[in-house]
């Protein structure tokens, strides 16, 4: 199996993209503003805390984007309101051929958006496709939606803008990976969710053109519709913390690929690092043990299942079954193959556990 993982930051670039995002943090939040909670309701002129339009600045600024808002209902509810700013019910939204995100598939059935596909790997598909169907806007997700997903997302973005169709980049399991997101490459909008970059339960980013921006942000009238002070805050102190924890992780799983493929564990037939959705190793067994190895994993310290893909409390690693989009791509697999995700534990922590777990 061939895959094409996305460029991981390097511990070197993970902090200087930390040290950069806590200037901004200075820069929006003199003497002690950061060390208070956060204030809430409907502030007079802003309509939303002031505390969190501040962060929505720093967001913007660290993304190099014109604006954003954090919005309820985490990656989700990110993805909805930004196709809900680019597209009426009903329009067409070009994807890639491919598994769609089961949650986002859940949003184009809810909206009634007709689904153009094309094969991202391949721009000349994309200008024919857009040519023949005139789609309203576009989503790309940014980590890969398949094993062979070989598409740069610049390149595909620059394609899109080139044809004039608004884009909205689903930036889940990359934001502070890798070197830049969607928005920094052209794209309308992005969206994420701050739990998975070890922020509160339930926010999310949409981060872009200011325009885009304002159009979901005229939707949030109402005082329950916004993200707390306090919850923006603790966006900002997950955010600034993700860039090096994930370049640690990115080590530990480059690492454990290299040990896997020379022979540590015989009954490893063969590793990858794949962007699954998260980026992860698969790891392919000779024989089909793979619901064996996650039942007796857990056992010994793995966790079962993931609660916010790589949030504030994903320790232990994870050792899971391959990602629903993969399941769909090579439905075979999952009997020979599982994905095993670090977290914060080194290599030998993982090792053990899948040793011990092949034995029992």
């Amino acid at each position: 199996m061939k895959t094409f993982p996305l460029q991981s930051l390097t511990l070197a670039e993970a902090q200087q993209k930390q040290f950069a995002l806590v200037d901004t943090v200075c820069r929006y939040f003199p003497g002690a503003d950061f060390l208070k909670g956060g204030d809430l309701g409907l502030s007079p002129g802003l309509n939303q805390p002031g505390t969190t339009r501040q962060v929505e600045k720093v967001l913007a600024e660290a993304f190099h984007a014109e604006d954003a808002v954090l919005v309820q209902g985490a990656g989700t509810g990110a993805i909805r309101a930004g196709l809900a700013a680019l597209l009426k019910p009903g329009q067409r939204l070009l994807v890639h051929d491919a598994p769609v995100y089961p949650t986002t598939q859940g949003i184009v059935e809810q909206m009634g958006i007709v689904l153009v596909r094309a094969d991202f790997n391949d721009l000349a598909t994309i200008t024919q496709v857009i040519a023949e169907h005139r789609p309203h806007a576009a989503l790309v997700q940014h980590t890969r939606q398949q094993p062979q997903d070989c598409y740069s997302l610049a390149g595909v973005l620059a394609e899109l803008a080139r044809c004039g169709v608004p884009t909205l980049t689903d930036d889940n399991y990359a934001v502070m990976k890798v070197a830049r997101i969607g928005c920094e490459c052209g794209a309308t909008l992005s969206t994420f969710s701050c739990f998975k970059l070890f922020g509160p339960e339930g926010t999310g980013a949409v981060v872009g053109e200011a325009e885009a921006i304002a159009r979901i942000r005229a939707t949030m009238y109402s005082g329950g519709s916004q993200i707390q002070g306090a919850q923006a805050l603790a966006v900002l102190r997950g955010l600034v913390f993700a860039p090096v924890m994930h370049a640690v992780q990115a080590g530990v799983t480059e690492r454990l690929l290299a040990l896997l493929n020379s022979g540590t564990v015989p009954e490893v037939k063969q590793a990858v690092i794949a962007n699954a959705q998260s980026k992860v190793l698969i790891v392919e067994f000779h024989q089909p043990v793979a619901e064996k190895v996650l039942e007796e994993a857990q056992k010994r310290g793995a966790l079962p299942y993931p609660v916010g893909a790589e949030s504030k409390y994903e320790i232990p690693p994870l050792f899971y079954r391959l990602s629903g989009t993969f399941r769909a791509a090579r439905p075979g697999l999952a009997r020979y193959a599982i994905r095993i995700n670090p977290n914060r534990s080194g290599e030998e922590t993982v090792l053990r556990i899948l040793r011990e777990s092949l034995c029992a």
